[in-house]
């Protein structure tokens, strides 16, 4: 769990570092509505555009020096707008004041170094273009300082130099934004409005730009345009008029600072080289947003691979499963294979299954399932029940049952795998099920498993594994998981000859195949995965019967659940690491190496490892991107996935009415599997070794559907 903390924090913090630096950012096509005005000194709405409330000052307000004129650019810097207007500077021999947006410079540094370098101003303009009324004082401070260290990182200079979002000349400052910037003034900002506005953000045509902008005859002036935000064709081309008009004129035009008049001829000083610490802050500012969005970028793309994949493996499967369907009805067609008479041996490893024991012995010995011998003598089914230290009185309880064909054999506790190979070598039958000592059988279910081994290819049989306690939601989703995985995963595994896992509730192996794997290992804490690609390797073909059925008691809270899946998910990793060399093989193990092994790694980790992006961007989604979009996008993966849990559940002649479970599935019981499936590699790489694990079990199993 701490792995999953971790990760999911990290995760979570990067992706709020993109958001807020790729938050969507315009120009200042509204102004602020002027409201009362009653608590601003006067020599503030009626006094320049420059205001410096710094050290206190409350009433310090400039204007331009006569006959000149500083321009100032808003929302930038843009890639596409902010050179051609830098070139007309150029051309123009002018510097200007840059008022920019942090987002927007962390998205294009060397832009706001080309601005900076080629004598141009830099002033701050917030961090995502925020209503500064609108959000906190912690929230200001935040998107004051953020672009402060964009503007150290890209350019190595502070700048004391604010305007805010949606403002507009001194007239219109009231007692909404007055308190805002004084509070500026104390973080030691100078705020700067303008005495007039090209209003280039409505694109008014270049005539009326240049109209606008033109200040009263002889007066200094701060001017207001707009670099980026949308198209600024029209701003381009009007300075390229404005310019020469108003030097035609006596106009000079010069940065801010330079421009001020403060009454004594001096200048004002506004930017100071960054210190160390300073610059080093602004680098990380930079590098770290920048390794955000390429981080978030990388993961959108993986995101488009998980979702080809999933998809892509959904339809091969369904088309597997329609295969597997279709060869069952042509063997229908020509009569089906010879009834299977083998004798049928059935061994029960039994450790404290005193909940259930007796319920699946009396389902085992009422099987209608009846061999014949070599002399063609009647063979009841065996059934050999293996207690391996249990301390709860389970071997006593099958032997005060006296049961016809049920044997006991009592062991010292040294794990399933071993009492499935003393089970197995103390039976002679051709035929061995194994069966979990808390699974119900149905009357049915051995003949179903014998009759596959017909075909003298086959060496193991998958049940079909039900749910026994499904009244509860929990039940329910597992349910939904059950039939899923065996009506439609483990048709196309057949199919595709890399059935990954008879599963150890009901699976029946021919004794000849058996013995020549070695029996079950202990090497891992999924012994049945493990026997499984045992088999296939060595060239044995592992089927589904489905029905085969056979109903088993699954954890019934979450914890519980976790546990379970937890070893499964460790154990399966364990096979495969176990069974690696397949890769490299001939023949069926070579087959099984190159196709089942990275299909299972493929579906069976990698992918499942990854699909928690899709929820973690999902939320990203609602919250920092298009919200209808993204559930849109989710609704899609939640039909597609319906649509197979139906075939699924029709495959398995089962009733929809659990499904209304299914959304429910997706968004709670998936990410539990999520935990447990990282916590489970994260254990693997470290190579820490997992202790079997003795699930709590209340008998609490029905048959009914």
């Amino acid at each position: 769990m701490p792995v999953v903390i971790v990760l999911l924090v990290f995760l979570c913090a990067v992706l709020f570092l993109n958001a807020i630096a790729t938050a969507s950012v315009g120009a200042s096509s509204t102004v602020h509505e002027a409201g009362s005005a009653k608590n601003v000194p006067s020599e503030i709405t009626g006094g320049g555009p420059v205001i410096d409330t710094t050290q206190g000052r409350t009433t310090a307000s400039f204007a331009m020096k006569a006959n000149t004129i500083a321009l100032t650019f808003d929302d930038g810097p843009d890639p596409t707008w902010t050179p051609k207007i830098l070139d007309v500077l150029k051309k123009h021999d002018v510097d200007a004041t840059f008022f920019l947006v942090g987002a927007r410079i962390t998205e294009d540094p060397s832009m706001t170094r080309r601005v900076h370098d080629e004598g141009n101003e830099v002033g701050i303009h917030t961090f995502t273009h925020a209503d500064m009324s609108t959000i906190g004082a912690w929230q200001r401070r935040l998107q004051y300082s953020a672009t402060q260290m964009a503007v150290v990182g890209a350019t190595g200079d502070t700048t004391s130099l604010l305007r805010f979002p949606y403002s507009s000349t001194a007239a219109a400052i009231d007692d909404t934004y007055w308190p805002i910037i004084t509070e500026a003034g104390s973080l030691n900002y100078v705020t700067v409005v303008a005495d007039v506005d090209g209003e280039d953000w409505a694109r008014p045509g270049v005539d009326e730009i240049v109209e606008n902008a033109t200040p009263e005859e002889g007066k200094g002036a701060v001017v207001l345009m707009h670099d980026a935000g949308g198209d600024r064709k029209q701003t381009v081309e009007a300075l390229d008029v404005y310019i020469p008009k108003m030097k035609a004129l006596g106009y000079t035009f010069t940065t801010l600072s330079e421009g001020i008049d403060f009454g004594d001829g001096s200048t004002a000083t506004v930017h100071r080289s960054a210190t160390t610490s300073e610059l080093l802050r602004g680098k990380a500012v930079l590098y770290g947003i920048w390794l955000a969005h390429e981080f978030v970028l990388w993961c959108a793309y993986l995101l488009i691979v998980v979702g080809v994949l999933t998809i892509a493996r959904l339809l091969l499967m369904l088309l597997l499963t329609w295969r597997h369907l279709a060869r069952q009805r042509r063997q229908r067609r020509r009569g089906g294979s010879p009834p299977v008479t083998l004798p049928v041996s059935v061994v029960v490893p039994a450790y404290n299954e005193s909940a259930g024991i007796e319920a699946a012995v009396r389902s085992l010995v009422a099987s209608e399932y009846v061999g014949r011998t070599a002399d063609g003598a009647p063979a009841p089914v065996e059934v050999v029940v293996v207690d391996d230290g249990s301390t709860d009185g389970t071997a006593n309880l099958v032997e005060a049952l006296g049961l016809p064909g049920v044997r006991i054999i009592r062991v010292e506790n040294g794990g399933k795998a071993r009492a499935l190979n003393i089970g197995a070598a103390a039976t002679t039958h051709p035929i061995v099920v194994m069966v979990d000592g808390d699974t119900l059988f149905e009357p049915s279910s051995i003949g179903a498993l014998a009759q596959p081994f017909a075909d003298a290819g086959v060496g193991a049989v998958a049940g079909n594994v039900k749910v026994g306690n499904r009244r509860s939601l929990l039940g329910r989703w597992q349910h939904m998981e059950y039939v899923t995985g065996f009506a439609v995963d483990r048709r196309a595994y057949e199919i595709m000859r890399c059935m990954p896992t008879v599963p150890g509730a009901i699976g029946a192996f021919r004794r000849e195949a058996l013995e020549q794997v070695g029996g079950v290992s202990d090497d891992t804490l999924a012994e049945d995965t493990d026997l499984t690609m045992a088999l296939s390797r060595a060239g044995w073909r592992v089927v589904y019967q489905d029905q085969a059925r056979a109903w088993t008691e699954t954890p019934a809270t979450m914890s519980q659940l976790a546990t379970q899946r937890y070893r499964w998910t460790y154990g399966t990793m364990q096979a495969m690491w176990k069974h690696r060399g397949a890769f490299f093989d001939r023949g069926p193990s070579g087959r099984f190496g190159r196709v089942g092994l990275p299909f299972l790694a493929l579906f069976g980790v990698v992918l499942p490892l990854l699909a928690p992006l899709i929820d973690v961007f999902l939320i990203y989604g609602l919250l920092f991107y298009d919200a209808a979009l993204t559930v849109l996008g989710w609704l899609g993966m939640l039909a597609v996935q319906l649509v197979i849990a139906v075939i699924a559940f029709r495959l398995d002649k089962e009733p929809l009415r659990p499904l209304w479970a299914f959304p429910l599935q997706q968004i709670v019981y998936r990410q539990l599997m999520y935990v447990v499936l990282i916590q489970s590699v994260a254990t693997a790489l470290t190579g820490a070794r997992l202790r079997w694990q003795k699930l709590r079990r209340t008998g609490d199993i029905s048959t009914a559907r």
